[in-house]
């Protein structure tokens, strides 16, 4: 010890150590929170949409009624293990609406015939050409069968059925080899073609009789929500821009991801341009219903519906492009903004109220017209209109002479608007005193086009403002060349003006949009009343 020869050390743990409790509890809490998390998020799914239980009630109702025909010795002794076909046939058709099942069950029957029939046959003509050649003719079947309709489901005409290609040929393979290992073709046909009617059968009737779930019903409350969702995006829209003081603006992240939280109604209306596809399968399960509820009329102009979403489509472009104008880098001043505030206004809220009544004459199936509500659309557009021609000059630049720039430099502070800052925190504060008087005759070989500045110390105060300058201003790089060997350049004034102007223009920018959703309005209006004329909707005048 101490350094010694021959010393050693002993490692004595301090008395202090105490040993860590197992962590059992702490784990069981964590995975007891997130069992609770994991289940309030499901009950959370299924409260948005009642349905989803109700349908996955039903398949489960389904299999276990196809189920019993297995557990159950007097059906399995008729049909054996190829029983099994009918627990695949109900969980391969069950679909959540019932269009959906009948054009599902439609693809399985036509299907399954076919490659029945086509198996039937290879097979007998397999048997009469030896053992030899039949593993031969089957192989080159398959084969056949194969490509054949892996390149006929990719058609486009063709697409619809592509499940009724599949169904051709999974059954044609199956049936075929299992025929060829059995010996009996014909009979491994039919008893699985019966297996599969009895699963196909099962899951129709209870798709039709338990609760159904019309694929007609939830496109026409699909259109109906799109029709809310974008009046109340406009609104929104037009309520944020008007009481925006340009304080406050969201990150560039958030702009390019479209993440508004605060935002629910523009959510919606980006949905609404995402429903193209959900539209169209809706429509296409709806014309394999039968009449029912409100529906009770043959051959249902279900393909209208997809022309009215298009169009709906087409007008929320427009909304969407207004929010654009709304979360851009480039806004216009507070109090121009204001100064057409009540035309705006106006504009947006009889052209929201026009897309509500036509969502509710859709929800309520009522024909009534809309010539009144048109008109006063019409008449604030006309009145927006007028407005801009009227201070047309608001939003352009106004060009001051070049002979009074002392004058035009105390101004600067109200031209740039582009940010939410003033321009007095922008530029530095310019002394008089440094500004040189054209008076002085030690002057006059001072070329006409600069205005020489005083060369002070420059304080931490005036780094950070130029700092603030360069990240915050647009765009950034004319203000580093506003500063270029501490001087001021000679069309400071010019571009600052064009600043001042091109932020201004983005006002013109959302009133011309806002003016072209209320164009495009007469053909949303025209494809309703196109829908309730074929659809026959009660008329009702207003």
């Amino acid at each position: 010890m101490n350094g010694k020869k021959g010393s050693f050390a002993i490692n004595i743990p301090s008395v202090d150590t105490k040993v860590k409790p197992p962590e059992t509890g702490k784990k069981d809490g964590i995975g007891g929170f997130a069992c609770k998390a994991w289940i309030w998020r499901v009950w959370e799914f299924a409260k948005e949409d009642t349905n989803r239980v109700t349908f996955s009630f039903k398949v489960g109702l389904s299999v276990l009624l196809v189920s019993l025909l297995i557990l159950f010795q007097a059906p399995y002794d008729i049909f054996g293990t190829n029983i099994i076909w009918s627990i695949l046939t109900v969980a391969i058709m069950f679909e959540y609406t019932v269009g959906a099942t009948f054009n599902r069950g439609f693809n399985r029957a036509i299907g399954s015939v076919l490659a029945g029939i086509l198996a039937v046959a290879v097979a007998q003509l397999a048997l009469r050409s030896g053992r030899v050649a039949e593993p031969i003719i089957i192989g080159i079947s398959i084969f056949l069968i194969g490509a054949i309709t892996s390149f006929m489901k990719l058609w486009p005409s063709l697409v619809p059925y592509e499940y009724g290609f599949r169904v051709i040929l999974f059954t044609y393979c199956l049936i075929i080899v299992s025929g060829y290992r059995m010996g009996n073709p014909i009979r491994t046909a039919m008893d699985r073609l019966y297996s599969i009617a009895i699963g196909g059968f099962v899951a129709v009737l209870v798709n039709v009789l338990v609760l159904p779930i019309w694929a007609g019903e939830q496109l026409h409350k699909e259109i109906v929500s799109s029709f809310n969702s974008l009046a109340d995006s406009l609104e929104e829209c037009v309520k944020k821009y008007l009481g925006d003081d340009g304080l406050e603006h969201p990150e560039f992240s958030k702009t390019v991801m479209d993440e508004f939280p605060d935002e629910p109604a523009y959510r919606k209306c980006r949905n609404t341009l995402n429903s193209s596809a959900k539209i169209e399968s809706l429509a296409n399960s709806a014309k394999w219903e039968p009449p029912h509820g409100r529906f009770p009329h043959f051959l249902y102009p279900w393909s209208e519906y997809v022309k009215v979403g298009a169009v709906l489509r087409y007008c929320a472009y427009e909304v969407m492009a207004l929010h654009g104008v709304l979360h851009s880098e480039i806004q216009a001043p507070y109090n121009l903004r204001v100064r057409f505030q009540s035309e705006i206004q106006d504009a947006a809220t009889q052209a929201a109220e026009l897309v509500r009544n036509l969502g509710k004459d859709i929800s309520d199936m009522k024909r009534s017209l809309k010539t009144s509500l048109l008109k006063k659309v019409h008449i604030s557009t006309e009145r927006l209109q007028r407005a801009i021609d009227m201070h047309c000059y608001l939003l352009i630049s106004n060009f001051e002479p070049n002979d009074n720039s002392s004058k035009t430099l105390p101004k600067l502070s109200h031209t740039l608007s582009t940010i939410p800052y003033d321009l007095s925190n922008q530029l530095p504060e310019l002394d008089s005193n440094n500004l040189v008087k054209t008076s002085d005759p030690t002057n006059q070989t001072t070329p006409s086009g600069t205005i020489p500045l005083g060369q002070p110390v420059e304080s931490y105060h005036e780094m950070m403002r130029k700092q603030s300058r360069r990240l915050h201003s647009w765009p950034s790089r004319a203000v580093d060349a506003y500063e270029d060997d501490g001087g001021l350049a000679v069309d400071f004034v010019p571009r600052m003006k064009a600043l001042e102007s091109t932020a201004a223009l983005s006002l013109a920018t959302f009133t011309s949009l806002l003016i072209e959703f209320v164009a495009r309005l007469d053909h949303l209006v025209e494809a309703v009343d196109e829908l309730s004329n074929l659809a026959k909707f009660k008329h009702e005048s207003v």
